[in-house]
């Protein structure tokens, strides 16, 4: 089953997918065609044979309606033996299919990973060699610079994820954050959500610590929502364990409604009373 790392990647060209011709474009020097907008394709690959082929994103570059480039997009967390046997069959069947060139840009979070997705693949065919144009930390830049984060909030959060532990940890983070600002709150929320899963558990913490402070400029709109959802969802937690403590079965209906309280005020005031109740319907009274 996909990890939630890998499904974040991928949701991340599925919502923009013009950002596959930054990264082959400006990090790998590749030459694109003309081209006006980008569309996502059909990952499905099948050949003749009984085998199914699935990529995990194609991205096609189109001028008009005419196909001009595709970017097959796998994200790979570990080294798979097969995918290079694989890879090859994807980029030969798009280009049959959409009769445009077509290149395979890779995603790896680890750099031993990365460096194995790198390697050569020979086909056997002489003058045919696959080199995946593959991206792991070592080729994401250091995004510090706010501006540069909002004009590509895609590449700051590769940042974030591939240079956590960087001595300029807190200004990629800053400049991250800036760019959730630029973004809509649903596109923002779902960044975020992929950063945070993404991070090592201390990193997270600091992470969100930051998010929650008024040290920085970007304490945005967003991060303030975003840290009161977190009190909000621990000062529930809190309010279950004093019942807890004090022997109340808790239904599940009278746990959905404490969960899903937003309101820090009303939860505290649940908290005090919850000290002193003698029935959960005087809790809520």
């Amino acid at each position: 089953m996909p990890s939630p790392l890998h499904e974040g990647l991928i949701e991340i060209f599925r919502q923009r997918p013009a950002f596959a011709a930054d990264l082959v474009a400006g990090l790998f020097n590749v030459d694109l065609p003309d081209w006006q907008h980008a569309r996502l394709d059909s990952g499905d690959l099948p050949d003749l044979a009984p085998t199914e082929y699935r990529a995990d994103v194609v991205v096609t570059l189109l001028s008009g309606q005419q196909a001009v480039l595709a970017v097959i997009i796998e994200v790979q967390l570990k080294p798979d033996p097969a995918k290079r046997r694989t890879w090859p069959v994807y980029l030969t069947t798009l280009h049959a299919r959409l009769r445009c060139p077509a290149v395979l840009l890779v995603l790896s979070p680890d750099n031993r990973c990365a460096d194995w997705c790198a390697q050569t693949i020979h086909i056997g065919h002489p003058g045919w060699d696959l080199r995946p144009l593959v991206l792991g930390p070592r080729q994401v830049p250091v995004v510090t610079d706010a501006d540069e984060a909002a004009g590509n909030p895609e590449l700051s959060l590769l940042s974030v994820v591939a240079h956590s532990e960087d001595p300029q940890r807190d200004k990629i983070f800053d400049s991250f954050l800036h760019a959730l600002q630029t973004i809509e709150d649903e596109r923002a929320s779902l960044y975020a959500d992929l950063v945070l899963a993404a991070l090592p558990a201390a990193t997270r913490h600091h992470l969100e610590a930051l998010m929650s402070t008024g040290t920085y400029e970007y304490q945005s709109d967003f991060a303030r929502r975003y840290y009161s959802q977190g009190k909000a969802e621990g000062e529930a937690k809190s309010l279950l364990a004093v019942l807890a403590a004090r022997g109340f079965e808790v239904p599940d209906a009278v746990r959905d409604r404490i969960t899903a309280c937003t309101d820090l005020d009303q939860l505290e005031a649940w908290i005090k009373r919850a000290v002193t109740v003698s029935s959960l319907e005087e809790l809520f009274g």
